[in-house]
């Protein structure tokens, strides 16, 4: 039997115009692990993501993407877009999740699932949210959640429009701005949605500022893979989720 040179392989698929998704990962992943990403389209970089554009990049075709990341015989796929499948609600996301399974052999995480399994581990019922998206998709994102036993006592949007490249430009102090703004006497945790906003870089500080967990989409799909490959825990983790391993 051939040995492998990893103790595993993570397949990644990513809107093409996401410039921090592929960082973050690389700034989270396990000692001995490899990253292999897959960029998808299915989307007008031209248009401002609002809910049509991101449940049409959820409904765009993945077979070719899921052809080109199954080429390293990936141990876990990671379906990176939190909006896709939130604007589609719970089942379409889970579907997609098995879709994505059966057509790569690899255990697969959506970025959306993944915040919610990351909420639950902290045992959160009451969120503070906040995200970069349009007020409908935020809408859209507090019932996927409701869907799912976790009520939002605040939400906090960036309160402009942003284009597809405007998310990822968001400076880490903007993100703890939003945090803080998201923040709730009754809220339990705080949840940062978006694969390409910097959340990771303001975990730490914005636990010690609000004295709260924070599950964000990245470090909330790091969180499942390393569960689901009982992978162990490494020092460049952020946050107190990691605890739960």
């Amino acid at each position: 039997m051939t040995e492998t040179r990893t103790a595993a392989k993570i397949g990644v698929l990513v809107p093409f115009t996401n410039t921090n998704l592929e960082p973050d990962l690389e700034l989270l992943r396990p000692p001995n692990t490899t990253i292999h990403f897959q960029r998808m389209g299915g989307y007008d970089v031209d248009e401002i993501p609002g809910s049509d554009q991101m449940a049409g990049l959820g409904a765009s075709d993945i077979s070719h993407d899921l052809q080109m990341i199954s080429g390293v015989r990936p141990d876990v796929v990671l379906y990176g877009c939190t909006s896709a499948t939130l604007t589609h609600g719970p089942a379409f996301d889970m579907d997609l999740a098995d879709q994505i399974k059966a057509g790569s052999g690899a255990i697969s995480l959506t970025a959306a699932g993944a915040l919610i399994e990351g909420i639950k581990a902290i045992g959160a019922t009451r969120v503070g949210f906040s995200s970069p998206y349009l007020g409908e998709i935020n809408v859209q994102a507090i019932d996927f959640m409701a869907r799912n036993g976790i009520e939002t006592v605040r939400c906090a949007d960036v309160g402009r429009e942003l284009g597809n490249y405007g998310q990822g430009e968001l400076t880490p102090d903007e993100v703890f701005d939003l945090a803080c703004q998201a923040d709730h006497p009754d809220a339990q945790a705080i949840v940062l949605s978006c694969t390409d906003m910097r959340s990771v870089e303001a975990i730490d500080r914005i636990e010690a500022a609000l004295d709260k967990p924070v599950v964000t989409s990245n470090q909330a799909m790091m969180f499942g893979l390393i569960k689901a490959l009982n992978l162990p825990r490494h020092d460049a983790l952020p946050g107190c989720l990691f605890d739960r391993l």
